[in-house]
């Protein structure tokens, strides 16, 4: 029994059978718009964010299985701040943040992605989303995330992150 799986990132609700997804699927000999459907079926709460998919196909009975992953915590950043992009440079070479967030929309998103973090602890894991945030330019509660980070370890957070 030899499977085949294909990856690929797909906005939330609207793959189509256009390139990655088709020219990936079509050689599996598997019925691409029905996959592509279902796909869409199992994305579509995650509109406007990109989406972790994958297709495993059982190339001998042509029998598929689509498991769908969590999108990357930058998409799920951009969504929460309602943003087409996250930190950018203007003219003068100056970064310009992407925006701010409550520390309660962090908590969230680490609960959301928490089988996929690393990190024991939910501390671990809202640290881990506040690295994302220094890389995407977002404040947390008007403060840079690195000093969150710092408060996080000295304990000021410990009653918002519901253990």
């Amino acid at each position: 029994m030899s499977k085949e799986t294909v990856e690929v990132l797909v906005e939330g609700g609207k793959a189509t059978p256009a390139p990655p997804l088709g020219p990936s699927l079509a050689p599996l000999k598997i019925n691409v718009g029905e996959v592509v459907a279902q796909i869409n079926d199992k994305t579509k709460s995650f509109g406007g964010m990109q989406v972790p998919v994958k297709v495993i196909v059982d190339t001998e009975t042509k029998k598929y299985t689509i498991s769908v992953g969590t999108p990357p915590v930058s998409s799920m950043l951009r969504k929460e701040l309602n943003a087409q992009k996250l930190a950018t440079v203007d003219e003068n070479k100056q970064r310009k943040l992407a925006g701010d967030l409550p520390f309660d929309a962090i908590v969230r998103i680490s609960k959301s992605k928490e089988d996929s973090l690393g990190g024991t602890t939910m501390k671990e894991k809202v640290k881990q989303v506040l690295g994302t945030c220094v890389s995407c330019g977002v404040t947390v509660d008007g403060k840079d995330p690195k000093v969150v980070t710092k408060e996080i370890d000295e304990g000021v957070y410990d009653s918002k992150m519901h253990f």
